[in-house]
């Protein structure tokens, strides 16, 4: 069902918000709500109170506010706890970010306690009682059009922030407190089923993941599924002999299970120091400057660096030639990677200088995550070197095997890959539709008063296969 407009507009003379509904006003956030920025940190004293702190993340990551959520114990003093405590209809907004254009993130108080107190990096924005709905305001704040006046006015260079005026100043249509709630009723009912196909849909994600990684472990170790083995010509049901590994188990019996090692030594990066140092960098450098960032960002293959090594910087580096496998001991630990490119790696990483069988091959034995079973938990606390690394014991088919194995993972990851970015594709789309839904309904392009939660909107058509596409 098409959703109707109002019957009457007029223009609201503000030239992002076009025309209102006729019996609307406009009207500046500062005549409708009050306003403050949060001073309170997160370190506890003695001479204070306990408090349950909303923090920044709590807000960037969640619509709605409560006491029983993880929130951080800390203490406030008593001054802090009156002026900062939380009521139910409060919207609290983010007002600082790393980008400008995401910014005063918004989130409502649902349910309060005496202890629960907003901290620092937020602003509480209070409605008049009389002129403002709290649930309407949340959305507002989530409008499109509206939350564009907070990032044209957020300044800074690294890091933004937005001006405690800039709140107040900010322009709202306003229309009675009967609509307002008829508005947030309405949005709430559509965006929680928008929300409930979203989490379906990236519960599909973790699981096409999850098959992904079960599939290269269990290739990986194990060979080729019988199918694919048969027609690649090998036999598809090998003999299997035990590798006395624990986390390895049975292996075909004519692989080789032996340590990383005996297939090639395994050598640490090396940093040039003090690494900030400008002497060492040169944007025409012929070696890519690979740092942590670099490599959790990419996929089997590094194609690109934010930056590149003076030929000083190089020398005191290891240079790695495209085909070559090197593999992360910090940060994120346990993630290997293939160059496409001429680069330099540091002490965080360890390469295999004389690797002679397929590099794909053991990229995916890293992949697999199954090598590091007994190391430790994966993560910063897992502590790898050379000497773990390289005493690593996994089964080894011959090179034409390694290959024909990696060739299959190829196609396969490839296919889940495209599915998951499918799905990603539907979730943005999901997110788009949720955002303009609600930009459409608190700005009065859409009448949403009489059968609020029954009804679509005239914006479900720039989505002609509908909101589960």
């Amino acid at each position: 069902m098409t959703q109707r407009r109002y019957p009457k507009y007029k223009p609201s003379r503000i030239e992002w918000l076009s025309d209102v509904p006729e019996h609307w006003e406009v009207k500046r956030l500062k005549n409708v709500a009050t306003y403050w920025v949060s001073n309170v940190n997160k370190i506890p004293a003695d001479d204070e109170l306990p408090v349950r702190l909303c923090n920044y993340t709590d807000v960037y990551y969640h619509e709605h506010i409560k006491p029983n959520m993880e929130l951080m114990e800390t203490t406030a003093s008593l001054d802090e706890i009156k002026r900062f405590g939380l009521r139910v209809g409060d919207v609290v907004i983010t007002k600082d970010s790393e980008e400008w254009s995401d910014i005063a993130v918004a989130a409502i108080v649902v349910e309060s306690a005496p202890d629960l107190v907003c901290g620092y990096h937020l602003a509480i924005v209070r409605s008049h009682p009389l002129t403002l709905n709290g649930r309407f305001l949340l959305r507002a704040f989530q409008a499109c059009a509206i939350n564009q006046q907070f990032q044209i006015a957020a300044t800074g260079v690294t890091r933004f922030g937005l001006p405690k005026s800039a709140i107040g100043e900010a322009w709202l249509p306003i229309p009675p407190l009967a609509e307002q709630q008829a508005i947030a009723d309405f949005l709430d009912c559509e965006t929680s089923k928008i929300d409930m196909l979203m989490v379906k849909k990236q519960t599909l994600i973790e699981r096409l993941k999850e098959k992904r990684t079960a599939l290269i472990s269990r290739t990986a170790t194990k060979g080729l599924p019988p199918d694919a083995a048969r027609a690649a010509g090998f036999n598809p049901n090998p003999k299997l002999k035990p590798s006395g590994i624990e986390w390895l188990g049975d292996v075909p019996e004519h692989w080789n299970v032996k340590a990383i090692k005996w297939e090639s030594a395994v050598l640490r990066g090396a940093s040039p120091r003090p690494i900030d140092n400008d002497i060492y960098f040169d944007d025409e450098g012929e070696y890519a400057w690979v740092r942590i960032a670099d490599v959790s960002a990419a996929g089997m293959y590094l194609y690109e660096t934010t930056q590149r090594l003076s030929e000083l910087g190089r020398s005191l580096s290891v240079p790695l030639q495209p085909g070559t496998l090197f593999l992360s001991i910090a940060g994120s630990v346990g993630k290997s990677c293939i160059t496409a490119i001429k680069c330099c790696i540091h002490d965080g990483f360890v390469y295999f200088p004389f690797w002679h069988g397929e590099t794909r091959f053991l990229y995916y034995l890293f992949a697999s995550g199954e090598p590091y079973k007994g190391l430790g938990k994966l993560g910063t606390q897992l502590n790898l070197n050379t000497d773990t690394i390289g005493s690593i014991i996994a089964g080894f088919p011959d090179v034409i095997e390694q290959r024909t194995i990696a060739d299959f993972l190829d196609s396969e990851t490839a296919k889940i890959d495209q599915m998951v970015a499918k799905v990603e594709t539907a979730i943005e789309r999901l997110q788009e539709y949720r955002t303009a839904l609600i930009t459409a309904a608190v700005t009065g392009k859409i009448d949403v008063r009489k059968n609020a939660t029954r009804q679509y909107v005239e914006i479900t058509k720039s989505y002609p296969q509908g909101i589960n596409a």
